[in-house]
């Protein structure tokens, strides 16, 4: 009972985190901007994101209000970049807040 019961918690357990990495971007999806410190668009798509006229292959991490992007080719090939989910309409990362264009 015991082995069965691990068994089923480890099975869940790998099921969860396979679960984790996706082509969709969740609540990324679609089309940000940002202005400052400099002016950007990104749009995030399934498995891509298209930035300064670029468009890379990518897989997304959702953890909670956390999505990490990690390019699967390009300059950036291997770099994952995390972006704060702050609301419908806001998103916080490591180069500044963007905002969903409307």
């Amino acid at each position: 009972m015991r082995n069965l019961l691990f068994g089923t918690l480890t099975g869940i357990a790998a099921l969860g985190l396979a679960a984790c990495t996706s082509k969709s971007p969740g609540p990324l999806e679609g089309t940000w901007k940002m202005s400052d410190p400099f002016p950007v668009t990104v749009s995030f798509r399934d498995g891509e994101v298209e930035a300064l006229g670029t468009i890379n292959r990518v897989s997304y991490k959702r953890y909670w209000n956390e999505v990490s992007v990690t390019y699967e080719e390009g300059p950036n090939k291997g770099a994952t970049f995390r972006y704060t989910v702050i609301d419908p309409d806001t998103i916080r990362s490591d180069s500044g807040t963007f905002h969903r264009a409307r």
